[in-house]
């Protein structure tokens, strides 16, 4: 069926209303000096991509620091949810709805009354300036998504799949991994892309449990952002958009090819 003319409008303003701002962040990390109302920069200059490679805050090791941190979180935060989503979707445990609101609590305090609340917490514990009270933050933070998620994905499945398995005489663990946990890997996976987000872009939390010690590219991109270096900000939130697409189009591609396989393989 085509399309009618104005689905294709909607969308080219869409493509547009998208495109248009990250080309004109594409434009701005390569300017030396671009004053109003030119159209194009007057001048052209590499000072931003040397920084990114050279300077003080060196992209690779950010990258790392961001992805190893975002993915910690999404393993954690996903494994909590789904353990919570199984306890509170097939056993008959008392208290299923207290559960439910306190998963969902953190999402009904501020993000900056939360982590000055953790971070007085966190420094009895002797977890402040450390990447462990970091990703204890971030986790906190992601787990009310992660379980949102996967109690949808669980109620859908079931535990119909299992009984079965146990009734030919598979042990729990070998009944869950090889009945249930096929079928659960797409909401898994869609779990640990939005848990993997949120700690990617977590900035005031990172800053204040961190204490700047803990370095990821959000950190570094809001001062820029800040400081008024459009050139400087602009080519650290290409670096940083580009990194989210690409992970995201990781998730997307396993999350795909698992459906693919709907016998439970991967194809």
């Amino acid at each position: 069926m085509r399309r009618r003319p104005f689905s294709r409008l909607v969308l080219a303003l869409t493509a547009t209303a998208i495109l248009l701002p990250a080309l004109v962040l594409v434009v701005w990390s390569l300017a030396g000096r671009w004053p109003w109302p030119e159209l194009l920069p007057e001048r052209w200059s590499l000072r931003t991509a040397r920084e990114l490679f050279f300077g003080s805050a060196s992209l690779p090791r950010l990258l790392l620091s961001s992805t190893l941190l975002a993915g910690g979180t999404a393993l954690l935060s996903t494994a909590a949810a789904l353990l919570t989503a199984r306890a509170a979707a097939l056993y008959p445990i008392p208290g299923k709805g207290l559960v439910r609101f306190c998963g969902l609590l953190p999402l009904l305090i501020p993000g900056t009354v939360f982590a000055m609340g953790i971070h007085l917490t966190l420094l009895r514990l002797g977890l402040t300036d450390t990447a462990a009270g970091v990703l204890l933050v971030h986790v906190v933070a992601a787990a009310p998504y992660a379980m949102a998620i996967m109690e949808d994905v669980t109620a859908a499945v079931g535990g119909g799949l299992e009984e079965q398995a146990a009734v030919l005489g598979a042990p729990p663990l070998r009944a869950f991994c090889s009945a249930s946990l096929p079928q659960l890997l797409p909401g898994i996976l869609s779990s640990m892309s939005m848990a993997f987000t949120i700690s990617y872009s977590q900035y005031f939390s990172t800053l204040i449990v961190g204490g700047g010690r803990v370095r990821t590219l959000a950190l570094v991109l809001v001062p820029y952002i800040q400081g008024g270096d459009r050139s400087l900000a602009s080519v650290y939130a290409v670096a940083f958009t580009a990194w989210a697409l690409a992970v995201f189009f990781l998730f997307e591609c396993l999350i795909r090819r698992r459906e693919k396989g709907g016998d439970g393989t991967w194809n």
